[in-house]
């Protein structure tokens, strides 16, 4: 047995001295001091020795292994450095390769500039769950009863959760906007914030509508509230934006959670007015409902409708990349296609 030891150290000492890349010395380190490698099938006979040679033959296997394992690292590490070096017909003064790389999402990137924007004009950054409840998202708004948007063809309820009234019914946000009464119930007034999100409708995709979608609300209530100082905000919003002056128009429109409510448009700057497929050929594109907080809303908040007012808009985000970077369908942005989205570097 120590004759094969012997003759094992000198066989295991020149296979690790010679070895010549990494991966080989590991197959040696292997073929000799692994759970199967020689060493370990010399050290399973020990049992069956004589009792008086048992313990020598133990520490001289023991000792070789100790041996091996320190021949076997330092041959690592001296592999692992000329591995490493430069090799002789490297020449350091051809140009390397630039990594490519990263940038934000023109939408990551839009919201970012309407946040600048609206700190600028003293504004607060809010954002919450995007779970949320039917007392929230619907009864809060002054949503009626019957509404068709509480039914699951325009909101998705969360499964388990999707029977019962008010806060125990829960769905994935439809809107942000019940965001604001959540908002306006932890906090005290005046209130000046936005609130940007993702929200979720249960509707078929097409160029300019997506199941997964952002938008980016704003709301001021205070004692004193110009109605006319919305569209003037709107309109200084949208001209900051996009760097250039934007027309705007407001039409009369209703919505449960505003009175007087509005349709906000912006003209196409796809087409800049003369008409296409993103604006169906009017030269306008709907971006934002806006309006004063209907009553009911600011009760849920707790405030009295007699002694505060406000203004509203819910900006519908991916629409105005869409202008900012004249994109006729909104699903690429969601499309997670590296060839689209690289050219937004």
């Amino acid at each position: 047995m120590h004759e094969e030891l012997a003759r094992l150290r000198a066989s295991g000492e020149t296979r690790i001295a010679s070895a010549t890349a990494i991966a080989e010395l590991r197959n040696v380190k292997a073929s000799l001091i692994g759970k199967n490698g020689a060493l370990s099938d010399i050290m399973k006979e020990i049992p069956k020795l004589d009792p008086s040679l048992r313990a020598e033959t133990g520490k001289l296997a023991n000792e070789l292994k100790a041996f091996f394992t320190k021949l076997i690292e330092a041959r690592d590490e001296e592999l692992q450095l000329s591995e490493s070096a430069i090799s002789g017909d490297f020449d350091l003064t051809v140009p390397g390769i630039p990594p490519s790389g990263g940038a934000l999402h023109p939408i990551t990137q839009m919201c970012y500039d309407l946040n600048d924007t609206f700190r600028s004009l003293g504004f607060e950054i809010f954002q919450e769950s995007e779970i949320t409840s039917e007392l929230y998202a619907f009864d809060n708004l002054n949503f009626p009863p019957d509404h068709p948007a509480r039914e699951s063809m325009d909101t998705y309820w969360i499964s388990g959760r999707d029977s019962g009234r008010g806060g125990d019914r829960l769905c994935l946000r439809p809107h942000l906007t019940g965001a604001s009464v959540r908002y306006m119930q932890t906090h005290k007034p005046p209130y000046r914030f936005v609130y940007p999100g993702h929200v979720y409708r249960n509707e078929t995709t097409d160029a300019r509508h997506e199941r997964a979608f952002f938008q980016y609300e704003a709301l001021i209530v205070d004692r004193d509230m110009p109605f006319t100082a919305g569209k003037v905000m709107v309109k200084s919003i949208l001209d900051k934006v996009f760097g250039r002056d934007v027309p705007v128009r407001m039409r009369v429109g209703f919505f449960p959670f505003v009175e007087p409510g509005f349709e906000i448009d912006m003209g196409c700057l796809v087409c800049n007015g003369a008409g296409c497929s993103v604006c169906k050929n009017v030269g306008w594109i709907e971006i934002m409902p806006g309006g004063t907080p209907h009553p009911n809303v600011l009760k849920a908040a707790g405030l009295d409708p007699a002694q505060y007012t406000g203004f509203y808009v819910n900006i519908g985000l991916d629409r105005l990349v869409m202008m900012r970077y004249g994109v006729d369908d909104v699903r690429l942005f969601h499309s997670a296609d590296l060839r689209f989205l690289s050219q937004f570097k």
